[in-house]
């Protein structure tokens, strides 16, 4: 079946909440026992926006992407470990992780954050 792109990038969108509505983004994701959590708020074929929670002692594998990640914490401390080199982040700060630079989430107590991705500007 052919798609044209409008349709095609029509199709790929994925949006999880209500848009025009007010919300507690914190609220919007649970934690669960020995367990990380994604919830996407917005993904689009150009991005996503999405809720991650983190059970205390639970980490995603250390990893590279081609694109920028905005992470701002909105429950809790996380430590975000770039290049080798680690931030412990608490409510309300944030980092942005370079597109390329190697990077680990870990969750030494539990915690929820926000993460944009942007994938326009890398083609």
């Amino acid at each position: 079946m052919n798609f044209s792109k409008k349709q095609d990038f029509e199709m790929k969108d994925i949006i999880v909440v209500e848009k025009s509505k007010a919300m507690s983004i914190a609220e919007t994701i649970e934690y669960v026992k020995h367990s990380v959590v994604i919830k996407p708020i917005l993904s689009k074929v150009t991005g996503n926006i999405s809720t991650i929670s983190f059970d205390a002692g639970e980490s995603l594998l250390e990893k590279i992407i081609p694109f920028d990640r905005f992470v701002q914490i909105i429950e809790g401390i996380s430590e975000i470990v770039i290049d080798g080199v680690s931030f412990n982040l608490r409510v309300g700060q944030s980092i942005i992780i370079p597109a390329h630079s190697s990077y680990l989430l870990k969750a030494n107590v539990r915690f929820k954050m926000i993460s944009t991705i942007i994938k326009s500007g890398y083609e």
